[in-house]
């Protein structure tokens, strides 16, 4: 059936399909629980949504802040943390050690539930109540200035990462070592500005290209060795512009032609995907799946970056999650649903940041729990509401009415409004994805943080464009200045492994500050979003994450591979 979206400044239509239908009741809690199978429990359904699939993807970041850190002191242990909460704002936080340890319980700020209040006010009102894991990083060393991080090493300004080693301002980058501004890339070593990449060695300026060594701007190469602005190839070895040339040429070139290359690398990086193939979507090792980058995935639709998921629709940055819908970095669970940051869910709605849920709804940052309603920060708890212990008996009782009273207020079914979010708009994923300004955001009732960065404590200023164009110029004393970025004019500064990193490349100091620079390479994928077009090789219709009205050439899976391979 269509719909029509109910946020008023979109109102579009979209589908709700039978298996949406199918789905939505399959995962519907049932009270009392015990009656499940015997047929007296009755069920609470979820509703179909009111948001169309892009408005949903956007009130989910609007609760995730990713890069937008602050300088702020621990609420209990008074240490100085980086943090992604504003300081001396309502949100009350923790450093690692005061939250992961035994001197607070969750259950102290536990609310007795009223029918007559809105449940998502007295949630908020909770949410505020309750200590906030400062940075989420778990199990890493020497990674201070990380964000939504695991297992790293000797990392800087690394977010939604993990298993890397002596990487710098990277993003959901797994398994790397010594790359620097690396995007949704895996296991590459000493690489550069590449995005979408795996298992390259020795690679700059680089898109969907994997197992490469020793080159600077493919897009879409495999197995391939010292090659410099190529597209489209498989097993070549000294190519320049999809022509082979001997290693003295190859090696004459790179000597005295690719520094002026680097210094604008965008106009090369455009020039390259305009001549190149391009496949409707990336997908690996899968089964009746659709959306871009889909690996070792069955029944995945309208997916994105994905990898061993079945039977899943509208997941993204998602590994080995069954049966679920409307999940962003949910992983090793099932029967999940609207949910974010989750890992080994099972039967959840609209819950975030929590580890070993299982019939859970409406949680955020809970961790081995059962039978939750409403709660914030609880660790092996089981029938609570607000934090507050019931009974089983209880728990089933009240749960039902509470369902209720949302329902009557048509918040049942809902993820928490982005009013409640504790992070400005425009701190959040949701404005890389969904960009709006301060007036648009102001007007839906959105909160805005205007940037109010300290002054850099450095001996001078520098403008980019006044930085020397070859390393060998470049003195140490760079390390205690600030270069004013090119395009946005804030300024930034460079770490010593990061200059050491740039000489042993032979690469320039960059331009752009790390945001800006993060930006950029986001715009250099695709969004999150299907059209259909005709291949246009055989005119067959197709879906494909390229609107029809962009530039690049796209063919059908069938007509690419005849001309790759």
């Amino acid at each position: 059936m269509q719909r029509t979206c109910a946020n008023p400044q979109c109102k579009r239509l979209f589908e709700i399909t039978q298996e949406d239908l199918a789905f939505y009741e399959k995962i519907s809690p049932v009270f009392p629980s015990t009656a499940l199978g015997a047929g007296n429990g009755k069920k609470e359904l979820i509703p179909a949504p009111t948001l169309c699939p892009d408005c949903r993807w956007q009130r989910r970041l609007a609760w995730r802040n990713e890069r937008h850190l602050h300088h702020a002191t621990c609420n209990s242990c008074q240490k100085n943390i980086l943090s992604m909460y504003v300081p001396a704002e309502e949100t009350i936080q923790y450093c690692q050690d005061c939250y992961f340890g035994d001197e607070w319980d969750g259950v102290e700020q536990a609310r007795d539930g009223n029918l007559q209040q809105p449940f998502f006010q007295q949630f908020s009102t909770l949410f505020r109540r309750i200590p906030k894991l400062h940075l989420y990083v778990k199990s890493s060393e020497n990674c201070e200035f990380t964000n939504i991080a695991l297992e790293n090493k000797n990392c800087y300004l690394l977010v939604g990462s993990g298993f890397s080693r002596d990487c710098y301002y990277g993003t959901h980058i797994f398994y790397c070592e010594n790359c620097v501004d690396a995007t949704f890339s895996e296991r590459c070593e000493e690489c550069y500005e590449v995005t979408n990449c795996e298992k390259c060695y020795r690679c700059v300026h680089s898109l969907q290209s994997q197992q490469c060594h020793n080159s600077a701007f493919l897009f879409d190469c495999r197995d391939c060795d010292s090659c410099i602005n190529c597209w489209n190839l498989r097993n070549k070895k000294y190519f320049i512009e999809n022509v082979a040339v001997s290693a003295e040429e190859f090696n004459r070139y790179r000597q005295e032609k690719l520094p002026a290359l680097l210094a604008h690398p965008a106009d090369t990086l455009r020039s390259i995907a305009l001549r190149a193939l391009h496949r409707p979507m990336i997908s690996v090792g899968s089964e009746e799946v659709s959306g871009d980058f889909v690996y070792h995935s069955k029944n995945a639709h309208d997916c994105y970056n994905i990898d061993g998921c079945h039977d899943v629709v509208r997941l993204a940055a998602c590994i080995q999650q069954k049966d679920s819908h409307d999940a962003l970095g949910t992983s090793l669970g099932e029967l999940a649903y609207d949910c974010f940051n989750d890992d080994w869910p099972h039967q959840t709605g609209w819950c975030m940041n929590s580890t070993y849920l299982d019939d859970c709804w409406y949680c955020d940052s809970c961790d081995h729990g059962e039978h939750l309603f409403g709660c914030v920060g609880l660790k092996h708890k089981k029938y609570c509401i607000l934090n507050k212990q019931y009974s089983k008996e209880e728990y089933e009782r009240l749960v039902p009415q509470i369902i209720a009273k949302m329902r009557a207020d048509k918040k049942w079914g809902e993820f928490f409004p982005v009013e409640l979010s504790p992070f400005a708009y425009n701190e959040t994923v949701a404005q890389e994805y969904f960009p709006l300004t301060k007036a648009e955001a102001l007007k839906r009732g959105w909160k805005w943080r205007e940037e109010k960065e300290e002054a850099p404590k450095v001996s001078k200023v520098i403008p980019a464009e006044k930085l020397p164009d070859s390393n060998d110029d470049v003195p140490d004393d760079i390390l205690n200045w600030a270069i004013e970025c090119e395009a946005t004019k804030r300024p930034f500064r460079i770490i010593r492994q990061e200059l050491d990193f740039y000489r042993k490349m032979r690469l320039p100091i960059p331009r752009f500050h790390p945001d800006e620079r993060h930006r950029r390479r986001l715009a250099l994928r695709n969004p999150r979003k299907l059209w259909k077009r005709p291949c246009m090789k055989c005119q067959k219709e197709m879906q494909t994450t390229y609107s029809p009205d962009r530039p690049e050439i796209v063919y059908c899976e069938q007509c690419y591979l005849k001309e790759v391979y």
